[in-house]
């Protein structure tokens, strides 16, 4: 009677814990091994069950094994032993049916990642307001830190592992501006405080910084700006944003008790459109007409320009060609190398898998220094993500000569 009434709690999100009547349960200290990795995939998977070709790609991808399924077999026998050393009720917790690996247990097993998700989509699709603001909160309190932490480097869960940020983003930055707009400033201070923590370099600061500028707090808003940009800066090498930049000048005038001085119509009309700050990004034609001009200036002034090329790989030096895992880290390319450089820099996307980056008055040494530090930043969650981009570069006076490798064609039809 008891037994029916056991549940697996299951957590993933944080780290990987199985409680059972009360009781974690032990699997030994190592929890990167083949047969917990086949664990942890049957249970996210569950009833759904995964295809033994996916699960294959999943647990021996980067291994040339000469039969992979037998190593399969032996290792799901020897998960079954395990599971029921582990003190879980005797059971066949492996159920294998034309091709299709799913987890059988004989209680209900409930999955942190999984109810995470559920709710953050019953959030989505509620329309009454105070109960949307109760199941955000709930949302952002059920995300603990990165899917699977311990395994990130494994391909499948560090697409997952994406995917379950960006849910939580989206809910901490709802829940956030809902509770502004209220004035609610000591509750968005709560719930945003995890997320500094989880991701210092998202720049969640900003919320904590606008909560203390509403509560007239201005000391403690300058105090968290300035630890924010001496991180920043000692960590990546890299200013502040632009929100950040304009929250600081927010406080230094309410410090100073002086308010913003009356700005010209026509400078105002030729100022940019409010955007992200950081480096230019602009469509590769027009990234085509600033070189021009650029190589033309350079050709009075005598300053030095160069041209990099950012290309993102398989790990290997290969092109990156998997679809969904090339757009998930170009998006994160594109933000990286924006976010990195300065406002006089322009970059633009020249293909899916690469980047062209104008940099002026540099020398080759910094271009060096410049793409170390964008991959830092580009491999600040995940470092296995090191291995995924590459850079090359050339002087602008260079970039037509033949044996290098930026080439700028005569036609209109790009680079090559």
């Amino acid at each position: 009677m008891n037994e029916k009434k056991a549940i697996l709690n299951v957590r993933m999100l944080g780290d990987f814990s199985i409680t059972y009547e009360g009781r974690q349960v032990s699997f030994g200290k190592n929890t990167a091994t083949k047969a917990m990795k086949l664990l942890q995939i049957l249970i996210y998977y569950g009833e759904q069950g995964i295809a033994r070709e996916k699960l294959l790609n999943a647990l021996y991808v980067r291994e040339e094994l000469a039969d992979a399924a037998n190593n399969l077999r032996v290792t799901a026998h020897r998960l079954k032993k395990m599971i029921i050393d582990a003190g879980l009720p005797e059971h066949d917790y492996i159920v294998i049916k034309k091709g299709i690996y799913r987890w059988n247990a004989p209680v209900p097993t409930v999955v942190d990642a999984r109810e995470f998700r559920k709710m953050y989509e019953e959030a989505q699709n509620c329309a009454d307001s105070r109960q949307k603001e109760e199941l955000l909160k709930e949302v952002c309190n059920m995300y603990r830190g990165e899917f699977l932490p311990e395994i990130s480097g494994d391909e499948w869960v560090l697409l997952e592992s994406v995917q379950y940020k960006k849910l939580y983003s989206n809910a901490l930055k709802e829940l956030c501006d809902g509770l502004i707009e209220k004035c609610d400033y000591e509750e968005a201070l709560l719930f945003c405080e995890p997320a500094c923590r989880l991701y210092p370099f998202d720049e969640w600061q900003s919320i904590k910084i606008e909560c203390f500028l509403g509560m007239k707090r201005y000391k403690e808003a300058m105090k968290e700006y300035d630890d924010t940009a001496k991180l920043f800066f000692e960590e990546l090498g890299i200013s502040p944003s632009e929100r950040l930049m304009e929250q600081f000048d927010q406080m230094s005038s309410q410090l100073k008790h002086v308010k913003p001085k009356e700005i010209q119509d026509i400078k105002q009309r030729l100022k940019e459109e409010k955007g992200q700050g950081g480096a230019y990004y602009c469509s590769l034609p027009s990234f085509r007409d600033s070189y021009r001009l650029v190589t033309r200036m350079l050709e009075r002034s005598g300053q030095s320009a160069y041209l990099m090329l950012c290309s993102l790989t398989d790990g290997k030096g290969h092109p990156l060609e998997k679809p969904e895992k090339l757009e998930l880290l170009s998006e994160e390319l594109q933000n990286t190398i924006q976010h990195c450089l300065r406002k006089g820099d322009s970059f633009t996307k020249y293909s899916p898998s690469q980047y062209l980056v104008l940099l002026i008055g540099t020398n080759k040494e910094n271009c060096g220094l410049i793409f170390d530090r964008i991959r830092k930043y580009f491999a600040r969650e995940h470092r296995s993500w090191n291995k995924y981009v590459e850079f090359y570069v050339s002087s602008v006076a260079e970039v037509d000569n033949l044996d290098t490798p930026i080439q700028f064609r005569n036609d209109d039809s790009g680079w090559k």
